[in-house]
């Protein structure tokens, strides 16, 4: 059990990563951003092309960090991922979802959704296949941290959790001790009430879109690190942000941290009862659960329609 609590934890840090930039958006804009996993996949492939470009530019670079698959070059590649990632959000709120939320309803932003998903998904699969790829050949062999229960976890794992609540942790501190913060949460908690104060909402809008688009790219690329990298990345992973975002609370930012822990936890110590086939189906039911004791979610609160 100890084992599969410490694998939930570690993909609770991804789904958590995911959930941030989904909550903002889907507070803001209120509807289900179905395409909000695929920009996972985004980042991960364009970290893979710009780790590639910078280990024949800089082959100085191309060496792994102790006891990590992860290289230097991939270190930069992943800063360079985040923005791009978080500039194709922003290329995709502006070509498509902007451009319906002007002529049509939710329901037609959902579906908008769902076909940027689709395309997405297609056109990194034409582009880069469809077999699996990696970061690294290099082989790196699980540590022992206990024997009696025998519990194993992979040093790429470890960094992935701790990079990721560094991220969170500068996040916080940018939404509780900055003016810049302040307007963040403003806008992501009520937007109408922080236009009305003189906040210019869409600059704010494009910002969140830059943050989410950043975090699920760090996201895609410590998914496809401590696993494989496919086109189906946000496929697989699309549901589990879902449930994290809304088991947290729309809107709540902290709450899709929490989120994100409690499924991976969840769909990881399912597997000590249940068949692994069944073990996706846990996350669901806790969302379930808390929709019914508590419908806006754990951190969530009513808003006007």
């Amino acid at each position: 059990m100890i084992q599969h609590l410490l694998d939930g934890i570690l993909v609770g840090a991804i789904l958590s990563l995911g959930a941030i930039g989904l909550t903002m958006t889907m507070h803001m804009l209120r509807f289900a951003n179905f395409a909000h996993a695929e920009l996972l996949s985004i980042g991960a492939y364009a970290a893979l092309v710009f780790d590639g470009l910078f280990a024949v530019l800089l082959p100085q670079l191309d060496a792994a960090l102790p006891m990590l698959s992860l290289t230097w070059t991939l270190s930069l590649a992943t800063v360079l991922s985040m923005g791009l990632t978080g500039l194709s959000a922003i290329a995709i709120d502006r070509l498509v979802f902007r451009r319906v939320r002007e002529k049509g309803g939710e329901l037609s932003m959902v579906f908008a959704s769902f076909g940027v998903a689709m395309v997405i998904r297609n056109l990194l699969g034409l582009g880069f296949g469809l077999n699996t790829q990696l970061y690294s050949d290099e082989i790196v062999f699980a540590q022992v941290l206990s024997y009696e229960p025998l519990v194993l976890v992979k040093p790429d794992q470890v960094f992935a959790l701790i990079a990721a609540l560094v991220l969170m942790f500068v996040l916080h501190l940018v939404l509780s001790r900055t003016t810049f913060g302040f307007s963040l949460r403003a806008v992501a908690e009520n937007p109408s009430l922080a236009q009305v104060s003189g906040i210019n909402l869409q600059r704010m809008v494009a910002l969140i879109w830059i943050i989410g688009g950043s975090l699920a790219a760090v996201a895609g690329i410590f998914y496809g690190l401590t696993n494989q990298i496919t086109p189906v990345i946000g496929r697989d992973l699309v549901l589990p942000i879902f449930a994290a975002t809304i088991v947290g609370g729309i809107g709540s930012i902290y709450g899709a941290v929490l989120g994100g822990f409690l499924v991976g936890v969840a769909a990881n110590l399912a597997l000590v009862i249940l068949p692994s086939g069944y073990s996706p189906s846990v996350p669901f039911l806790i969302l379930v659960l808390v929709l019914v004791l508590r419908p806006h979610g754990l951190f969530g609160e009513a808003r006007e329609a």
